[in-house]
């Protein structure tokens, strides 16, 4: 690779995103490719040790914006740690959820602000934005019905219908917005399928800085 390149996954809830993007990981690693896959919130030691707390369904009693700035904490470390390290040495950077995730979580559906929420968030992550970003999108049904088979819920899942409701409706502000970022694919179809499209989108960008 002549340069790292950044490209994140998105999608309401049970759309699949850690399974697609850890396929694509594989795939990429077949073809030759240096790959780094990351998650947030965490991806770093600190930033992860802000995840237990961010996630913890002991902690009902959080304040919204203390959530918003945690979310936004755990980003700068993991982005310190991981993520420049690996673009400035080229690699090809898969990461399971950034900014757009704080700016319809927090900005819109926890009705702080998306402005507001992305003004912390450019303080934390500075100019480093992902060159493409790969949306899985899924009906609310859809997602329930996996998010069910999933077992384990963390403290967002535990949320409100109404609230992931209104996470989509964030998400698809930013798609709105951001058009030439960010990449709707269908995530309704078997995962193999969502796999070879999110995948051709990938290999788009890729091939620009071969």
């Amino acid at each position: 690779m002549k340069q790292g390149v950044f490209i994140t996954f998105e999608g309401n809830d049970g759309a699949g995103k850690t399974t697609v993007c850890l396929k694509i990981k594989e795939e990429l690693e077949k073809r030759g490719y240096p790959v780094l896959y990351t998650r947030e919130p965490g991806g770093s030691k600190i930033a992860e040790q802000i995840r237990d707390i961010l996630l913890d369904t002991e902690n009902k009693g959080m304040d919204f914006k203390t959530e918003a700035l945690l979310y936004a904490a755990s980003r700068r470390q993991h982005l310190v740690e991981k993520v420049i390290p690996a673009l400035k040495e080229n690699k090809i950077v898969l990461c399971d959820r950034f900014i757009d995730s704080s700016l319809a979580y927090q900005g819109y559906a926890r009705e702080i602000g998306m402005e507001e929420v992305f003004s912390i968030n450019r303080f934390a992550i500075e100019d480093y934005m992902p060159e493409k970003t790969i949306f899985l999108s899924v009906s609310m049904e859809t997602g329930q019905k996996r998010m069910n088979l999933r077992g384990d819920k963390n403290r967002l899942d535990l949320e409100k219908e109404s609230f992931h409701k209104k996470v989509r409706e964030g998400y698809d502000q930013l798609i709105s917005e951001y058009k030439d970022r960010i990449c709707v694919i269908d995530a309704e179809y078997d995962i193999d399928t969502v796999f070879l499209n999110a995948l051709d989108e990938v290999m788009k960008v890729i091939l620009k800085y071969e």
